[in-house]
């Protein structure tokens, strides 16, 4: 993980307050290239212009999340009050976790979001939050690496409850979709116990035969290949996102020594972990379907 000293390089906060002219911001550019970011106009007018050519007018209260494959600028008018906050993909995969929901919300980042009316109730809760996420990096001697990612974490849950995500995925729930959805959460809390898919059964109170029947029929895999499917996408992700050696990657994942995990790793990708990191720090930048490329690559 990178240290504190460097939060500024992972992280991103402003505040743009009322301007007697229109200001211009390019989200992805420059040091902010692979960022996630939120803009929330607080009031006023903007205008959001997509490089794909699509122009969406707000009106605040508006909320806009943008990830990095989002390629876009918004113009703020005269007037406006808004603020622009930005996480690095290491700051999003600590703010998204290993817990039940952790499966939903990497699924809501990879697409745009646009909440033109929010309800009073969510603008008094996410304002609060992402002033406080400003706040904190405002200070260069306070700015807490810890501090931002519970903030990111929070905002996160926040926008995807008042996205409707969570009521969505509510409905969308028959029985055998919620055993799935519950066998999925399930795999995000205990993929790095290597528990036998046995346990996830008895704790869905589902027949081992029965969760292999429900996942087959839905995603064509068997509840072991998810499983390592999982496993591997999680390698992948800190392979290219962070500092950490093999070893520190190995025991992480729960492998019970790096050989193991070298051995499981290039089985299921048919390259070395070593291999596979260097091959991510040579296409940095450039499209590879070798590289794990987001947060919803396992089915």
């Amino acid at each position: 993980m990178a240290t504190d000293g460097g939060i500024h390089h992972h992280a991103r906060g402003e505040r743009r307050e009322p301007s007697l002219s229109y200001r211009r911001i390019r989200f992805q550019k420059g040091l902010y290239a692979d960022f996630h970011h939120f803009f929330l106009l607080t009031e006023g007018e903007a205008e959001l212009e997509f490089d794909a050519g699509e122009h969406r007018r707000l009106q605040g209260p508006a909320l806009a999340f943008l990830p990095p494959q989002a390629q876009c600028e918004v113009s703020i008018a005269a007037g406006a009050e808004a603020y622009l906050i930005g996480a690095s993909p290491q700051i999003m995969v600590d703010a998204i976790g290993d817990k039940v929901e952790s499966y939903s919300l990497r699924i809501f980042i990879e697409q745009p979001k646009l909440i033109e009316e929010p309800d009073a109730v969510s603008v008094n809760e996410i304002n609060p939050l992402i002033s406080g996420f400003v706040r904190e990096l405002s200070d260069p001697y306070r700015a807490s690496w810890m501090v931002v990612s519970a903030y990111m974490r929070l905002i996160l849950m926040a926008v995807w409850r008042t996205s409707g995500g969570e009521k969505a995925e509510q409905r969308g729930r028959g029985e055998s979709g919620s055993a799935l959805q519950r066998y999925r959460q399930l795999v995000e809390v205990w993929f790095r116990q290597h528990r036998p898919i046995s346990d996830y059964a008895a704790e869905l109170g589902v027949t081992t035969d029965r969760l292999h029947s429900i996942c087959q029929r839905a995603l064509g895999r068997s509840p072991i290949q998810l499983l390592h499917e999982r496993v591997v996408q999680e390698a992948r992700l800190r392979l290219e996102r962070s500092a950490r050696n093999i070893q520190e990657i190995s025991d992480s994942l729960g492998f019970r020594d790096p050989t193991y995990f070298s051995h499981f790793f290039k089985r299921k990708t048919g390259l070395s972990p070593a291999g596979y990191r260097e091959m991510a720090r040579v296409s940095s930048g450039s499209e590879n379907g070798v590289l794990s490329s987001g947060y919803a690559d396992w089915p």
